[in-house]
């Protein structure tokens, strides 16, 4: 079983010596669901992607930014839980920052967002 604080620590100091200020690591997979805990450095973006059928956002630490292209659809800190949109989106972070990304892939005879 997975750590969450202890993840969210070794994976921002991984990303505070990454040349790309990030850090990530699949931390569960079962079937569709995959959750990924995601570490960027203040002011890395995560660039503009397409969003799977279904995911939310639960920030461990720090503050991130959801951008849907130069508008912004959210800030969230840690604590918070957050639905994510489906469509093509960035994420910023704000300060140095952890989350756990949830996402639902799409399965055979299902329609794919990605």
């Amino acid at each position: 079983m997975a750590n969450l604080d202890e993840l969210a620590q070794a994976h921002l100091a991984e990303a505070s010596t990454e040349e790309r200020g990030r850090s990530a690591e699949l931390v569960a997979h079962d079937g569709p669901l995959r959750q990924t805990v995601i570490a960027l450095k203040e002011g890395v973006r995560m660039a503009e992607h397409n969003s799977p059928p279904a995911a939310s956002l639960q920030v461990l630490t720090g503050r991130v930014r959801v951008e849907l292209d130069e508008e912004m659809q959210g800030e969230f800190e840690a604590g918070e839980l957050w639905i994510l949109t489906h469509e093509r989106h960035s994420v910023l972070a704000l300060a140095d920052s952890v989350f756990l990304l949830t996402t639902v892939t799409s399965q055979a005879g299902q329609d794919s967002y990605s």
